[in-house]
């Protein structure tokens, strides 16, 4: 079995315990993965349509559909008129539904323990990798689009070049490394198109510093 197949393989297995997580969860907070997702995605990143979020949550529409008629019912959310458009509805989790996204943003604790069994710097290399696989389903459209370092105006890759931080973040003028990137940044603005480019290939192009 080539390495690809056999990382594949092993991401599957961490697919196991986070399917597993999730349904454990529906079992005690009487939701569905897909409305938890919903509850989560609502609270993180704020009001949004329901084609908002299917896009976001990677589902169609009517399955989102299904689920926000649900947590209404539930108590979970709440529809109300979208101020830029009185025609549109937005979605807001009520205090009952933000209570459960809390709970449901918790990573299981064996998810957790594993990645502390990592050293620092194994941790800092399988960021980065997980980063170059989430960007490169990205823009395969494989994936929604996520909110990451390397796609955000912000980031200024390899600028510290040599040194153990050698990216810089201009949002909080501070460098940092390969283990502070970030998957999903509420501070993150897209890079325009002309950019992304000259971005990717400067962070594929770093190297840990001797």
């Amino acid at each position: 079995m080539s390495t690809s197949m056999n990382i594949a393989t092993g991401l599957s297995k961490i697919g196991m315990l986070l399917r597993a997580s999730e349904w454990a969860r529906a079992d005690t907070s009487g939701l569905t993965p897909t409305q938890s997702q919903i509850l989560v995605h609502l609270v993180s990143r704020g009001p949004a349509r329901v084609t908002d979020v299917a896009e976001e949550i990677a589902v169609t529409q009517p399955t989102a559909s299904d689920s926000v008629s649900a947590l209404v019912r539930k108590g979970m959310i709440q529809k109300r008129s979208d101020p830029a458009d009185a025609r549109a509805v937005l979605l807001h989790p009520t205090p009952a539904g933000r209570r459960v996204a809390q709970d449901a943003a918790v990573w299981p604790d064996a998810l957790l323990a594993a990645i502390d069994v990592l050293e620092p710097d194994e941790q800092a290399a399988f960021l980065k990798g997980l980063t170059k696989m989430i960007r490169t389903m990205q823009v395969r459209g494989a994936i929604p689009v996520q909110r990451l370092c390397v796609s955000c105006r912000h980031f200024q890759p390899n600028k510290h070049k040599g040194t153990d931080q050698p990216h810089h973040c201009a949002f909080v003028d501070a460098a940092f490394g390969d283990a502070d990137l970030r998957l999903d940044c509420g501070d993150h603005e897209p890079a325009e198109d002309t950019d992304t480019s000259a971005l990717w290939a400067a962070f594929a192009s770093a190297t840990p510093a001797e």
